[in-house]
C-alpha cells in the first residue's frame, strides 16, 4: 500500500509539474502600457462622409464626437471614452433613399486599443459599447456592438471601418415600419474617419509598449 501511495504522489507531482510548466508562459506574457499624449479632453470632427449601412446607405456629411483620452494599461484597453456623437444637424441632416435620417447615439462609448505597430504609429482596435437608435423616414431601429477601426499618431486620424458581425439591428425594442428593408438578421456597416484634437489643438498620440 505505501509503494502504491509513493507512486501516485510521484505521479501527481510530475503532473503538478508539467502543468505549471505548461500555464506559466501564458500568464507571463505582460500586459500592454498604453501612454497617451496628452491626455485629457478631445474633440473629434468627420474628414469626409460617414456612413452608416443597413441594408441601404445613410450618409452624413456632418459629424462630430468629445470625449476623454487616457493612459491605461491592458490589451484590449479603453485608451478613451465617447461622451457625445452627433450624425449630422438640423441644417445638414444625413439621408436616405428613405428620407432624412436622425441617428440618436447612447453614450458612453469606448476606444478600445488592442495592437500598436510602432513602424507606422498605428494602432488597430474598436469603437466599444455602440448603441444608437436610428430614424431613416418612418424606419426606426437600434444598432448596437463595436466598430471596428483604426487609429493614426501621424495624422490624428480615427479611421471607423466596421466589418460584418461587428454590429447587430436590436431586437429589443425590435425594428418599426421597417419592412424587410430592416430586420434583426440586418448586419449594418459604419464607417468613415474622424480627426481628433486635444483641447490644446495637438494632435494625441497613442503608444503600445511591452514591459
Amino acid at each position: 500500500m505505501k509503494k502504491n501511495t509513493r507512486r501516485l504522489a510521484v505521479v501527481a507531482g510530475a503532473a503538478a509539474a508539467a502543468f505549471g510548466l505548461t500555464v506559466a508562459p501564458a500568464s507571463a506574457v505582460p500586459s500592454t502600457v498604453w501612454t497617451v499624449t496628452p491626455t485629457g479632453p478631445y474633440t473629434a470632427k468627420n474628414s469626409g462622409n460617414i456612413v452608416l449601412t443597413a441594408t441601404i446607405p445613410m450618409t452624413c456629411t456632418t459629424s462630430g464626437a468629445s470625449g476623454t483620452m487616457a493612459s491605461t494599461t491592458g490589451n484590449p484597453a479603453t485608451v478613451a471614452t465617447i461622451a457625445a456623437i452627433n450624425f449630422g444637424t438640423a441644417t445638414s441632416p444625413c439621408t436616405s433613399v428613405l428620407g432624412n435620417v436622425t441617428t440618436v447615439a447612447v453614450t458612453p462609448w469606448t476606444v478600445v486599443a488592442q495592437d500598436y505597430d510602432a513602424a507606422t504609429g498605428v494602432t488597430k482596435g474598436h469603437i466599444g459599447n455602440v448603441k444608437a437608435n436610428v430614424t431613416a423616414g418612418a424606419c426606426k431601429f437600434t444598432v448596437t456592438g463595436k466598430a471596428s477601426g483604426t487609429y493614426t499618431n501621424s495624422t490624428g486620424v480615427l479611421a471607423v471601418n466596421s466589418v460584418s458581425g461587428d454590429l447587430a439591428v436590436s431586437s429589443n425594442p425590435a425594428p418599426v415600419n421597417c419592412g424587410s428593408v430592416v430586420t434583426t438578421a440586418t448586419k449594418p456597416l459604419f464607417k468613415g474617419n474622424y480627426v481628433i484634437k486635444a483641447s490644446n489643438g495637438a494632435v494625441p498620440k497613442i503608444v503600445g509598449s511591452n514591459p
